[in-house]
């Protein structure tokens, strides 16, 4: 059996055969090298070329079996970015990036052994780096230090209680997103906004007077509705089937209420027929209310904090703003604001927020957590998120009480 070859022989190996278009040396002394990296959402993208040698790597480490597994381009490409972050034989060379061209590439150096003559440098230990941090140095230092050990960059975050907050989240992003965060101080990190949201994901809960009695991880990129009725169609010859997921209403029988409420439970119910359509997209959290009966909200978008902010119908409303809510959580891992908020809360029939009325005296409502925040916020440490529970991830058919 042929012996696999590394990373490194790999990539070189790639690159000389001139196979794919944009792949190539950047210099004559063949130091460093050009990647094509444009990005799946331009108009010009085309999965077999713009794809080809992420797949490679896929292909390569058995992680795409052609005609087995479902084509991911995206995942492909994180693959191999991940791969070139946490090696030492490569560096990214940000200063000769190009991305904001018809045909955007990076730039990598290759790290050589030290040659004759040549001392190698020898890379600094964990209790180096954790007692540089620990001394008064420039933010930007700490960072690049952090980000250009491998070593320390899998350091778990027990090791880094010490250090000041600002540096260990900086530390945290390091872990979680490779190089990226070198030779760039924390006050002018970009990283967050550049991000591109794929998780289209929610955790969706149902409470009638504040009882549970759905709680469902969406698995449609189309979102899904929530509704009492079947889901409004339109026309399937012109735009396709609807994929949505589709969430009823459980009867009010489902949990113990007295009767007149439960009576006023199914006369609300007869008005939400056709219900709202929840969805996530790369730059929000939207919806559009198709039902008769009002529904109101709250949450990080929402006008008002202590009076009803009403959903209109036939009208999309945002109900979650991605750029808004990755600068804001940018500026608390600055330690420049709170945590940001990310939960939304839907009220069917009744005035919401409400300062009069608590929550769990409210018929139905519904709470949102769109999984792809909740995830950056764990994974950032970054406050109390969901009780500090695992992220759920997809369900068949939900978890019904």
């Amino acid at each position: 059996m042929e012996a696999k070859m590394h990373m490194k022989e790999w990539l070189l190996a790639q690159i000389e055969s001139g196979e794919y278009e944009g792949l190539s040396w950047e210099d004559e002394s063949k130091s460093m090298f050009r990647i094509p990296w444009k990005h799946a959402a331009k108009k010009d993208y085309k999965q077999t070329e713009d794809a080809a040698l992420f797949k490679a790597w896929a292909v390569y480490k058995g992680k795409y079996r052609e005609g087995q597994d479902r084509a991911d381009p995206t995942m492909w490409k994180t693959r191999l970015r991940c791969a070139l972050n946490k090696s030492t034989d490569f560096q990214e060379v940000p200063e000769r990036n190009m991305l904001d061209i018809t045909e955007p590439y990076k730039v990598y150096l290759i790290q050589h052994d030290a040659g004759p003559g040549r001392p190698a440098e020898s890379p600094l230990t964990k209790d180096q780096v954790i007692q540089d941090l620990k001394s008064p140095k420039d933010p930007a230092l700490l960072v690049q230090q952090l980000c250009s050990q491998k070593e320390s960059c899998r350091r778990s975050k027990e090791e880094v209680k010490a250090l000041p907050d600002v540096t260990m989240r900086e530390h945290m992003y390091c872990e979680l997103t490779g190089n990226d965060a070198v030779n760039q101080s924390p006050a002018a990190i970009p990283f967050l906004s550049s991000l591109t949201i794929s998780d289209f994901r929610m955790q969706v809960t149902l409470l009638y007077q504040g009882q549970r009695v759905m709680k469902v991880t969406t698995r449609s990129p189309e979102g899904c509705f929530i509704l009492q009725g079947r889901v409004p169609l339109g026309n399937e010859r012109i735009y396709g089937p609807c994929s949505a997921q589709q969430l009823s209403f459980p009867s009010p029988a489902s949990v113990s209420l007295p009767s007149w409420m439960a009576e006023a439970m199914n006369r609300l119910l007869c008005h939400l027929e056709k219900g709202v359509l929840l969805w996530v997209a790369p730059d929000g959290v939207f919806i559009k209310r198709f039902c008769q009966g009002r529904v109101y909200w709250s949450g990080p978008g929402a006008r008002h904090a202590d009076r009803p902010n009403k959903l209109e119908r036939e009208k999309t409303f945002k109900l979650l703003d991605v750029p808004t809510f990755l600068s804001e959580l940018q500026r608390g891992l600055q330690g420049k604001g709170p945590t940001p908020s990310y939960e939304i809360e839907l009220c069917f029939g009744e005035e919401y927020p409400d300062p009069n009325v608590p929550k769990n005296r409210k018929l139905i409502m519904a709470k949102v957590v769109p999984l792809f925040a909740a995830e950056l916020l764990q994974r950032f440490n970054f406050g109390e998120v969901e009780e500090k529970r695992p992220v759920p991830t997809p369900n068949t058919e939900g978890e019904k009480v």
